[in-house]
């Protein structure tokens, strides 16, 4: 391996980011989709030429099997990409499941069709309802869950390579990733800018939400145009650091973890074709997502996962809660206690901090029912 694999993730970020500042968040995008598309005609030209590898790693594909590979110590740069099913334990709703799900639940808010709330040229003329929104959702009322932890336990131990979220609930963080351990490919609460390319003035997290809950409409305090919260709407590119560390951490990644994603929204789903092809792939989930399409399947091509044909040879799904499924994991590798004592010591300290910030007040952060339950 080149001295370049060692560096550390800052000084390659640094590295890349300088050789690409010039460039505009349009062409990050333009050459995403172009190289998305040599992508997949190399996987197809390779597959029908029988060309380069695909060494079978795991002794078995199955959890047990992902187990004993990290235990083998050759596992030290896994990424994590994960969506809101990582989230929904702490009371946060995903997007799509029927009933339960943020779009079937949006007709309060007479939207002339769901997926307008987060829309950037519908959010300009109607700004009300993603704010009233974004207060039942904000920040702050919610606890990590188990999986989570499970997440930061891997960065704790120094096998971590980065975790590209969806979410943008900020509950990595709050769990104790950095910035430098984080890709959020959909933006965050974390900050906030004035909408007008004139000015772009920069909020902070409490800024907004003494705004939202004060239930006024965020107004740049420069130019009085709408303020809006770094999330990715519809119509927006996606952070120019999603580009960069990508091409960076996909190589490098010898242990893919896939949790609580459809693997349904583009560049983000992509992602998982852009291991190499001995790279183990896990996939937590309620439901098998991300598999290629059947015909391309069963001829080995394209970069979608392969669980269930013949020619599985890495791909593992393990169907239950993102939790539970980081439960049965830890187990196998010994960590059970140690993730659920780090549960129950942070969930404490969160309390405790929201007592001290709201005296007197039942509120604070909303119990999730991802809490570890004392041992009997």
């Amino acid at each position: 391996m080149s001295d370049s694999a060692d560096l550390p993730k800052a000084e390659e970020e640094e590295e890349v980011t300088q050789d690409l500042q010039d460039q505009s968040d349009d062409s990050s995008e333009d050459e995403e989709a172009a190289g998305t598309e040599m992508d997949f005609l190399r996987n197809l030209f390779s597959s029908a030429l029988g060309l380069g590898s695909a060494e079978k790693v795991l002794d078995a594909l199955t959890l047990e099997g992902v187990a004993q590979y990290i235990k083998s110590g050759k596992c030290k740069n896994i990424i994590c990409m994960v969506g809101a099913g990582i989230s929904t334990s702490a009371g946060i709703p995903d997007f799509r499941s029927p009933e339960t799900g943020l779009y079937a639940n949006l007709q309060k808010y007479d939207l002339p069709y769901p997926e307008a709330i987060f829309q950037v040229d519908y959010f300009k003329e109607h700004p009300e309802p993603f704010f009233a929104l974004a207060k039942e959702l904000y920040p702050g009322q919610f606890k990590p869950t188990i999986c989570h932890y499970f997440i930061q336990m891997l960065k704790d131990k120094g096998i971590l390579r980065r975790c590209y979220t969806q979410n943008i609930d900020t509950l990595e963080r709050v769990a104790g990733l950095e910035k430098d351990d984080l890709i959020e490919a959909h933006g965050t609460f974390y900050t906030s800018h004035c909408v007008s390319f004139c000015c772009r003035k920069e909020y902070s997290l409490e800024w907004m939400k003494e705004k939202i809950f004060s239930d006024a409409i965020p107004k740049c305090e420069k130019c009085k145009s709408l303020v809006k919260p770094d999330i990715v709407f519809f119509g927006e590119s996606l952070p120019a650091r999603f580009f960069t560390c990508m091409k960076m951490d996909f190589p490098r990644c010898d242990l893919l973890i896939v949790m609580g994603t459809s693997l349904q929204v583009q560049p983000f789903a992509g992602l998982v074709g852009r291991v190499s092809k001995s790279c183990p792939r896990l996939l937590i989930n309620m439901e098998k997502a991300g598999e290629a399409d059947p015909m391309l399947g069963m001829l080995g091509f394209g970069g979608g996962m392969d669980f269930d044909s013949d020619k599985a040879y890495r791909d593992v799904a393990h169907i239950s809660t993102c939790d539970d499924g980081c439960l049965a994991l830890a187990e196998l590798l010994g960590w059970k206690a140690e993730l659920e004592a780090l549960v129950k010591q942070e969930h404490a300290q969160i309390d405790s901090k929201n007592k001290k910030e709201q005296p007197g007040e039942a509120g604070g952060s909303k119990d999730s029912s991802a809490s570890v339950k004392p041992e009997e």
